[in-house]
């Protein structure tokens, strides 16, 4: 049987009417085919050496969503949107053990002798303290966060990022390790009509955010 054809959005659509949507519709669930090609045209996001240092925890289940509603500011959204991503950054994602370093060097674009180079370069240079861990965890990991609330729109899907909640207890729940960063949850779904979506505020434009030299 043939899917169904998903509706898709013109980009300057998607940047116009891509809005943080507080109401979902916990009738509406979100088919787990549409998820897989959301995130699979998302990790499309650059990151740093195309490393990608990212995971993403996809809490679908009402009773996991409901441990993470608890931790996260009693948000009505964690429970009515059918899907609460949490995106992941990776403070070691620069290490040997990712595995897009095999993908690199089965593509003839590095040899063990470059990795370890860089590897060590980073470890010595780039990224040589805690603070620089933590801003490439969290820079990679967001360039995949917008990407993903972009990539759903297109997909007519609606979302809404949140960083209000407790990470040591979101951390505790599912038991990550200490190198994992918790960058923000994501509620995936749609929109409850009833509720009436606010305008858009104005945003600041060129000649207020740009200095020219």
């Amino acid at each position: 049987m043939s899917q169904p054809k998903l509706p898709q959005i013109e980009y300057f659509d998607v940047l116009k009417n891509r809005r943080s949507v507080f109401a979902f519709d916990a009738d509406k669930n979100l088919d787990d085919n549409l998820l897989h090609k959301i995130i699979n045209k998302s990790v499309l996001a650059p990151s740093s050496y195309n490393l990608q240092p990212w995971r993403i925890l996809a809490i679908k289940s009402k009773e996991m969503r409901k441990k993470v509603y608890d931790k996260a500011c009693s948000q009505q959204k964690v429970l009515d949107a059918p899907v609460l991503l949490v995106i992941l950054g990776d403070k070691e994602g620069y290490l040997r053990k990712n595995p897009a370093w095999e993908i690199k060097k089965k593509l003839g674009k590095v040899d063990e002798e470059k990795i370890n180079k860089i590897i060590k370069h980073n470890d010595n240079v780039t990224y040589n303290t805690s603070d620089k861990k933590l801003a490439f965890a969290i820079r990679n990991s967001s360039l995949l966060a917008m990407s993903i609330m972009f990539t759903a729109k297109a997909f007519g899907v609606d979302t809404h990022p949140m960083i209000g909640f407790k990470p040591e207890k979101i951390r505790e729940i599912f038991e990550l390790e200490d190198n994992i960063e918790i960058n923000m949850l994501i509620s995936v779904g749609y929109h409850d009509q009833s509720h009436k979506i606010k305008p858009r505020e104005e945003r600041l434009d060129y000649d207020q955010i740009v200095t020219e030299y």
